[in-house]
């Protein structure tokens, strides 16, 4: 008489035990395992064969890996490849080293500040400077500045090359931090307040050469009720 399963359907597709319990009731955790590892596939090659017939060229090479007979019915859609590179973005005609503009966004909209150099990323490198009205070095897109007809010669301010994108860089968070949930804020970069006030000094003694232009610096652009920008001149 054959033996009758442990196992039973109940209905079609549902047992009577669950895998674990199958597996518990035939003691299978008491047999041995034993594995053997499948011997080394020889990598696939192309072969030569032989080809009869004298306007047949007498060899044929077969490739190891054959094309499929079958396409697929849908054209899957490939990227295309863009040949066209990056350009530095031009700036605008009325900006220039030394123009004084005013933000229109960010931390300190409403501030004037002297452009000092455009970086290669297209962005503004300016300064307030930050000791007449706070602003620091900053990089600021020119989309959101109004250029003014004040100009400061810059000739004798040197800026230091390694003021460019990288320097405005911010560390990556660590792993551990994020975990830990420090949220305390970092210490301002000595090495950074250094810059900022050889940077103010030579901008300083500019500024210095023209009446109330420190006054203009230090004051707020605003608009009141019934004035528009399109129709200033700045």
């Amino acid at each position: 008489m054959p033996h009758a399963p442990r196992n039973s359907f109940i209905a079609p597709g549902v047992t009577r035990f669950s895998r674990s319990a199958a597996y518990a009731k035939k003691a299978a955790y008491k047999r041995k395992h034993v594995t053997v590892a499948a011997a080394p596939k020889a990598a696939a090659t192309d072969k030569t064969v032989e080809v009869k017939g004298g306007k047949n060229g007498a060899k044929r090479t077969v490739p190891a890996q054959k094309a499929s007979r079958f396409y697929p019915a849908e054209d899957v859609p490939q990227p295309k490849l863009g040949r066209k590179t990056a350009k530095k973005t031009g700036l605008r005609s009325t900006i220039t080293a030394g123009t004084v503009v005013i933000l229109l966004a960010g931390r300190y909209r409403g501030k004037r500040v002297v452009v000092l150099k455009q970086l290669d990323s297209g962005l503004l490198l300016v300064s307030g400077p930050f000791k007449i009205n706070g602003v620091p070095l900053r990089r600021v897109n020119q989309a959101y500045v109004i250029a003014t007809s004040t100009k400061l010669d810059l000739s004798a301010v040197k800026i230091d090359e390694k003021i460019n994108d990288a320097y405005f860089k911010k560390a990556a968070k660590t792993d551990k931090a994020f975990l830990e949930g420090e949220s305390k804020k970092a210490a301002f970069p000595a090495s950074k307040a250094a810059d900022q006030k050889v940077v103010d000094k030579a901008l300083l003694e500019v500024v210095a050469k023209t009446p109330f232009l420190r006054q203009y610096l230090v004051s707020t652009f605003s608009l009141q009720k019934g004035q528009f920008p399109h129709a200033m001149k700045f």
